[in-house]
C-alpha cells in the first residue's frame, strides 16, 4: 500500500502551509493563470531562477510546474509539467518559458506556452496537450502558425468557439479552430486599449459582458499596473475601463494576472518580488478576493499579505502575515528571504489576523515563537502571555482558559509591556471539547507543526516505518544480547539518523522499499498491529522503527523515559540508548524506565525499535518526574 493509501484507509486530513501571500513557500512562481477543472484549482505559474551567466540581471525561465488546491489555502506541487529541453521547436538554452495558461476542450486538457524558437530572436506559442490537468503534458511539434509574441491566453466562449490572446506589438486575438492549435482567423490588434506598454493579456466573460485585462504602464518611466477594458464581442472593440491594481509599493515592475470565479467569489492570482525584495525578476504568486460594482466595473484591488481563505489556528499562523498599520515587520533572514517574516510589536501597537475557525472549541494552550530583549507582555483576544526575556527565537508555550476564542473568526495580537517580535503562533483544542471528532479508530493525521503530550504525558505523534518482516516464531529468544544484534543491524540508510517526513521511502533487505506514515495516536497505546495491517504489511513476526522529536522551551532535568512494549523493544535519545525492554512483554505502562535524564532547552530526537512474533504489537511512551507524576511541559514537533 503506498503512503496515500493508508490516509485514504484512516480517513485522515492533514493540515499543511496557512492562506497567506505568497502562496508558494519554496520556490519562485510568477504570472500565476489559475483555472477551475472538476472543483479544484490549478495554478500554472511560469517559473523564475536565479539568471544563467547570459542573461545576468534579466528573466530566467526553463520549465512550468503546475498547483492545486481545493481550498486556496492548501496547495499541492505536481512537479514539473515541461520543460525547455522537452520543446521540439524551441531553444534549450534560451530560458525563455513566459507566462502560460491552460484550457480544457473535449476531455484534453491544452497548455499554451511561449519559448524562443531555434535560431531566431522572436517568440513563437507552442501547446501541449495532456488526458489530465496536471499533465503530463506533450508538446506538438510546432508553434502556432502566425502567431508571433508573448503571454498566451485562451477563453472558452459559452457557444464553444475559443479565442486566443496574447501580446506582441501591443496585444492581438483571434479565433482559435477546433484543433485547438492553429488560428481560425488572422490576428488582430485589439483596439481601445489605452496608450502605453501592454503585456500579459487575460480575459474573461462575466454576465454577457467580456473582460479583457492586462498590465499597463501608465507612467512614464513607470512600473506596471493592471488595468482593463469590456466588450461585447470577444475580439472587441473595446472600451477602456480602468485600473485593477496600482502599481507595487516596492517597486516591482512586473506585474501578471489571472482572475478566476470559485463558488460565486471573484479572486484575482497576480504576483510580487516578496522573496526577492533587491532584484525583481524573481517573483512570487500571491491571490487576494476581488469584486466587481454594480454596473460590472471591476473595484480597485488592494494586495494583502494575509490573502485568502480561512485559517486553521491548530496549525501555524503567520501572525506577521495579519493586519497591521502598527507593528513593524521584517524578514527572519535578509539573506535568505524564503524563511518568511516576523512582525515587531511595541507597548500599544496590535496585529490582526482575519478569517480563522477554531470550531467552536476553546483551546487549552497557546504556542509562540518569540524573542524580546527585556521582556514584554501580549494579549490574544484579551488572554496574556507572559514572555521573559529572550535574546534568541524561542517556542514558548502558555496555558489558556475561558472561552475567549472559541468563536472568534479574527485573531486580534496586542503588545501590552515592553517590545515583541513574533514570528508565529499555534493553539491546541481543550481534549475534552475535541473528544468523539477524530475520524480515525486507532490514528489521525497530524495537525499543525506542533501538537502536545496527552494529560498523561504520554507521546501520541510518531513517525511510524511499515514493518520489516522477520522470520520470528516465538518471543523467547528476545534476550538483551538477541536485541542488541538486531537493532544493532543496518537494515536501512540513516536507522539511527534520519529524521523522515510522511511518505518518504527506504530501502531495506533485498529491494523492499517500505514508506514512513506520520500519525498521531488516538490513545496513549500506539497500536502497531492495526497500523500494520492498515499498511497492507504482515503483522506477525515484525520489526517496527518509530521516530519522534521534542522541542523542550527548557530543561527537564531528572525525568526519566517510561515505556511499554507488547513485545521487546529499545529506546534512543539523541542517538545514545537510555532503555530496553527483553523478554515476551505484554503493554504494560511505564513497564521500563530510564535512568535519570537531564533534557537540554531545544529539540531532542526519539527513537524506538520493537519487534515481535506472535501476538498484537504495540507501545506507549512518555516522560515523568522523580515522582512520577507525567512531564508534559515540552512539544512534539513534526520534524
Amino acid at each position: 500500500m503506498q503512503p496515500k493509501a493508508i490516509i485514504a484507509a484512516l480517513a485522515l486530513a492533514s493540515g499543511l502551509a496557512q492562506a497567506q501571500n505568497p502562496i508558494i513557500h519554496d520556490q519562485f512562481t510568477a504570472d500565476p493563470t489559475a483555472r477551475v477543472f472538476d472543483g479544484r484549482v490549478y495554478l500554472y505559474p511560469s517559473h523564475d531562477i536565479p539568471p544563467v551567466e547570459k542573461l545576468e540581471g534579466w528573466f530566467c525561465m526553463p520549465d512550468y510546474h503546475v498547483f492545486s488546491s481545493a481550498d486556496l489555502v492548501r496547495w499541492t506541487d505536481h512537479g514539473v509539467i515541461l520543460r525547455q529541453e522537452d520543446v521540439p521547436w524551441g531553444d534549450p538554452e534560451a530560458y525563455s518559458m513566459w507566462a502560460p495558461d491552460c484550457v480544457e476542450r473535449g476531455g484534453k486538457y491544452y497548455f499554451y506556452f511561449p519559448d524562443a524558437p531555434r535560431g531566431q530572436k522572436s517568440f513563437g506559442v507552442g501547446v501541449a496537450v495532456a488526458d489530465k490537468p496536471e499533465g503530463p503534458f506533450t508538446p506538438m511539434d510546432k508553434p502556432i502558425e502566425g502567431l508571433m509574441g508573448i503571454d498566451p491566453c485562451v477563453l472558452v466562449d459559452d457557444d464553444g468557439k475559443s479565442y486566443i490572446y496574447w501580446a506582441g506589438m501591443g496585444i492581438r486575438g483571434a479565433e482559435l479552430d477546433s484543433t485547438m492549435a492553429a488560428l481560425a482567423t488572422p490576428p488582430a490588434v485589439m483596439e481601445g486599449l489605452p496608450e502605453g506598454f501592454k503585456e500579459g493579456p487575460f480575459a474573461f466573460k462575466r454576465q454577457g459582458k467580456y473582460y479583457l485585462t492586462f498590465p499597463w504602464v501608465r507612467k512614464k518611466n513607470g512600473t506596471e499596473t493592471l488595468a482593463y477594458v469590456m466588450s461585447d464581442n470577444p475580439l472587441g472593440p473595446w472600451e477602456f475601463k480602468g485600473l485593477i491594481m496600482e502599481e507595487h509599493p516596492n517597486g516591482c515592475w512586473t506585474n501578471h494576472h489571472s482572475i478566476v470565479e470559485i463558488d460565486g467569489q471573484w479572486y484575482i492570482f497576480y504576483h510580487r518580488n516578496d522573496y526577492s525584495p533587491k532584484f525583481d525578476k524573481s517573483r512570487s504568486a500571491r491571490i487576494d478576493y476581488l469584486e466587481f460594482e454594480p454596473d460590472g466595473t471591476i473595484a480597485l484591488v488592494k494586495p494583502t499579505n494575509r490573502g485568502v481563505g480561512v485559517a486553521d489556528p491548530y496549525d501555524r499562523l503567520q501572525i506577521d502575515r495579519g493586519v497591521s498599520a502598527e507593528g513593524k515587520v521584517e524578514y527572519l533572514d535578509k539573506d535568505n528571504p524564503f524563511d518568511g517574516w516576523y512582525i515587531r510589536l511595541k507597548k500599544g501597537e496590535k496585529v490582526e489576523f482575519p478569517r480563522v475557525n477554531f470550531g467552536g472549541c476553546a483551546p487549552s494552550n497557546m504556542v509562540a515563537r518569540v524573542r524580546t530583549k527585556e521582556g514584554a507582555r501580549i494579549k490574544v483576544n484579551g488572554l496574556t502571555m507572559d514572555v521573559p526575556k529572550l535574546e534568541e527565537w524561542r517556542t514558548l508555550r502558555a496555558e489558556i482558559f475561558g472561552r475567549a476564542l472559541a468563536d472568534a473568526d479574527t485573531l486580534t495580537v496586542a503588545c501590552t509591556r515592553g517590545t515583541i517580535d513574533i514570528d508565529w503562533m499555534q493553539f491546541f483544542r481543550d481534549e475534552t471539547e475535541q473528544a468523539g471528532t477524530l475520524n480515525g479508530v486507532y490514528f489521525t493525521a497530524p495537525q499543525g507543526f506542533f501538537s502536545l503530550p496527552d494529560r498523561q504525558g504520554f507521546i501520541r505523534r510518531w513517525h511510524v516505518l511499515e514493518p520489516i518482516s522477520m522470520n520470528i516464531r516465538t518471543n523467547v529468544i528476545f534476550t538483551d544480547s538477541y536485541l542488541r544484534e538486531v537493532f544493532g543491524h543496518s537494515h536501512f540508510g540513516g536507522q539511527q539518523t534520519l529524521i523522515p517526513t510522511d511518505g518518504q521511502t527506504v530501502e531495506v533487505g533485498d529491494s523492499v522499499q517500505l514508506a514512513w506514515h506520520s500519525v498521531e495516536s488516538t490513545g496513549s497505546n500506539v497500536q502497531l498491529y492495526r497500523f500494520a495491517g492498515l499498511t497492507g504489511r504482515p503483522v506477525y513476526g515484525v520489526l517496527f522503527w518509530a521516530v519522534t522529536v521534542i522541542d523542550c522551551p527548557e530543561a527537564l532535568e531528572n525525568v526519566r523515559l517510561a515505556a511499554g512494549s507488547n513485545s521487546a523493544s529499545m529506546w534512543w535519545i539523541d542517538g545514545e540508548e537510555v532503555l530496553i525492554l527483553s523478554g515476551d512483554r505484554r503493554m504494560v505502562m511505564d513497564d521500563g524506565m530510564s535512568a535519570r535524564l537531564t533534557l537540554t532547552p531545544g529539540r531532542h530526537t526519539i527513537r524506538a525499535a520493537v519487534i515481535n512474533g506472535p501476538g498484537m504489537s504495540n507501545f506507549c511512551a512518555r516522560f515523568i518526574d522523580e515522582n512520577g507524576a507525567p512531564v508534559t511541559h515540552y512539544l512534539i514537533c513534526e520534524q
